[in-house]
């Protein structure tokens, strides 16, 4: 339907020209390269070989991660200055020509990423360097009133001991329990440094002939050495480290101030960084080529339309040999989706699923309708889908280099935003019930807007009603879809057994009864009905099951046929929940309105005045926002599960791969043609 015919393109070129060629092709994106396996094992017994580009392709990869690795380190120095819409502003373009100039500059700039790398190590080390000092400091400052080193040891006849208890102590308390752990060591001195809760440091000196015994009894009290002393008395040891911090930090100043000065070539750096990207898909892809000494061969898929006038530009800019083919009807082709303007923003949501199959058809141009419809219907606001729709647009129109996946994501909430301000003006909803709160408190009139249908609070069984028969709407349409798929394999029989029969099935079950008359009770509806429609319907629904049970298990033979049958018609069970799962709509769909009316409730609270209207606009700004956040993605969410699970469930498969092609996967910049 909308899927872009592939077909199989051959180039054979001489083996000089394999440069351009690549780079022309991965800059127009057009061929995704694949060789098919049977070929790679005819070629493999010629002349015809395979390059390892494995290490190449792994040093430009690490030269771009180099790179990025030095760009984030500038960035952390010299932020770029970036507006708060920047990632909508989208990749700048570089034409071939710049494309040129600038890989010839990238040697040089490779340079001076591993420069900005090798600065911002240096910054790094620094920094550690001035935190192990401030450790060694912040270990020292119980050690200030100390005046000699603190390895100091004692002279010929005296020995000392520097080092700390576990308590706190004063200089009485450490001299008695000296006293009764050594009673004959005389003439000990000892000095308390400081003292802390849990720590006392000290300084103590005996005669050298009681050093021992003064040492042992010190550790019975848990004495212990300091684990890093000094050289030089602590205050002058700290005077050295605070001159190392500093000189720590100058050189780490005159790093940063080198980083900075780099701060104009960010840009550079960056295509840089994109072009040794390019380079190593360039080099993944000439591994998978194959070639003699003079030739060689490339093979993929491409775009069928943009086929001529590539092989045009191959055959005279390089003379190659250019030979297309039609796939197989067995051969697995690459699934690329093209719609218009109102179905490609869905595209997303489809891939978000999966992709058409081979012999299916691309869903987006009947989806998008309902997609918009039912989305639209689950929010309902007039003013809410105004906003969307503003938002979105602007967005759109300011910046024209937006990423085309976000492009597409915007344009489906775009034309989600016009079916919400439809639906809202349908139901009455402008931000809830706001119009008639605000004229009735703030300016004591009685103004009702009147919805141009009906208000879904007054008459919810009328949308809920609504709801289901768009629901049925949207599974017949999927099973239309089926119907469309098959007679596109000419297997017409299929068609009528698999959809057919439910159309009969279903659609004559639903005439039936909605003609009952309890049932028109329950749900307030007047329908007149003739009886012969009525046998009509039945008649129809008959077939259509005797239909089911026939074919459902056409595929088997005798008993084990009917019992297929009879569970296919069981079947029918799953259309009423499919049918069911369409209350959503009115659930959704009142959530958002009675939200709205219970903000709009809450703040005109204070009634009129200034203090009134200061707390109806806080409240007002508040809770909209956070009614639209969350109904909107409530919205989203469901939307998405009545398309994967009611629509998708009635003829869509899946299991497309992606068309891939070789092409300038570059994530800051993106190349163009001239």
């Amino acid at each position: 339907m909308a899927v872009v015919e592939m077909k199989r393109i051959h180039v054979y070129a001489l083996k000089n020209n394999r440069k351009k060629i690549l780079e022309m092709l991965q800059r127009k994106a057009i061929v995704e390269v694949n060789t098919p396996e049977e070929a790679q094992e005819e070629l493999s017994q010629g002349p015809f070989s395979r390059t390892d580009t494995a290490s190449a392709r792994q040093m430009f990869e690490k030269n771009s991660q180099m790179i990025t690795n030095a760009v984030e380190v500038l960035d952390s120095y010299a932020p770029p200055q970036k507006s708060m819409l920047a990632m909508l502003e989208g990749r700048k373009g570089i034409n071939a020509h710049q494309y040129e100039q600038t890989a010839q500059a990238a040697p040089e700039l490779n340079k001076t990423a591993s420069r900005i790398n090798a600065l911002g190590k240096r910054i790094t080390d620094q920094q550690a360097e001035i935190a192990r000092l401030e450790a060694q400091i912040d270990a020292l400052k119980p050690w200030m009133a100390l005046d000699v080193p603190m390895r100091t040891i004692g002279t010929h006849s005296s020995s000392v001991f520097i080092g700390t208890f576990p308590d706190e102590l004063t200089e009485g308390e450490i001299k008695t329990r000296l006293a009764q752990a050594a009673p004959e060591a005389e003439g000990v001195e000892v000095e308390v440094i400081s003292t802390q809760s849990q720590q006392t440091c000290v300084f103590i000196v005996c005669l050298s002939k009681v050093g021992m015994k003064v040492e042992s009894a010190l550790r019975g009290m848990g004495f212990t050495y300091p684990a890093a002393p000094s050289k030089t008395a602590p205050p002058q040891r700290v005077e050295e480290l605070k001159k190392r911090i500093q000189a720590a930090r100058d050189d780490a100043s005159e790093a940063e101030k080198e980083i900075i000065s780099y701060a104009g070539k960010r840009e550079e750096l960056l295509f840089t960084a994109d072009y040794y990207s390019m380079r190593a898909d360039k080099y993944s892809v000439l591994g998978q080529l194959w070639q003699s000494p003079h030739v060689f061969w490339l093979t993929g898929y491409a775009e069928a339309a943009r086929i001529p006038k590539l092989q045009k530009e191959l055959e005279e800019r390089f003379g190659a040999f250019v030979e297309v083919e039609t796939p197989g009807e067995n051969e697995e082709l690459p699934v690329k989706l093209q719609n218009g303007f109102f179905g490609s923003p869905v595209e997303g949501v489809i891939e978000g699923y999966s992709l058409p199959g081979r012999r299916e058809v691309d869903p987006a141009k009947v989806m998008c309708i309902f997609y918009y419809v039912l989305f639209g219907m689950m929010l309902s606001d007039a003013a809410y889908g105004f906003l969307i729709s503003l938002c979105c647009g602007i967005v759109l129109l300011k910046f024209k280099n937006i990423e085309e996946g976000l492009r597409k994501s915007l344009k489906m909430f775009f034309f989600c935003g016009l079916s919400t301000l439809f639906w809202g003006i349908m139901f009455g909803s402008y931000f809830g019930d706001a119009i008639d709160v605000i004229a009735r408190t703030f300016f004591g009139a009685d103004i009702h807007v009147k919805p141009l249908w009906f208000a879904p609070l007054d008459e919810p069984m009328r949308l809920m009603l609504f709801s289901f028969l768009l629901g049925i709407i949207h599974l017949f349409a999927g099973l239309g879809m089926q119907i469309y798929q098959l007679c596109r394999q000419r297997k017409y029989l299929d068609a009528l057994y698999d959809s057919g029969f439910w159309y009969m099935l279903v659609g004559g079950l639903i005439v039936a009864l909605v003609s009952m008359e309890m049932f028109q009770t329950m749900m307030g509806l007047e329908l007149a009905i003739p009886p012969v429609v009525t046998n009509i319907a039945l008649v129809f629904a008959g077939i259509g099951a005797v239909g089911i049970i026939a074919t459902s298990g056409r595929e088997s033979r005798g008993v084990k046929r009917l019992l297929k049958g009879l569970y296919g018609l069981y079947g029918v069970s799953s259309w009423l929940s499919d049918i069911l799962s369409y209350s959503r709509l009115l659930a959704l769909g009142l959530a958002t309105g009675v939200i709205a009316q219970v903000f709009n409730m809450l703040g005109s609270m204070a009634g009129g005045g200034v203090i009134g209207a200061i707390l109806f606009i806080l409240v007002f700004v508040i809770g909209h926002v956070l009614n639209l956040l969350i109904n909107l993605l409530g919205a989203y969410v469901h939307t998405n599960r009545l398309q994967y699970v009611e629509f998708f469930g009635k003829f869509y498969e899946g299991g497309g791969r992606k068309f891939e092609p070789f092409a300038a996967k570059t994530k800051h910049f993106k190349i163009t043609e001239e």
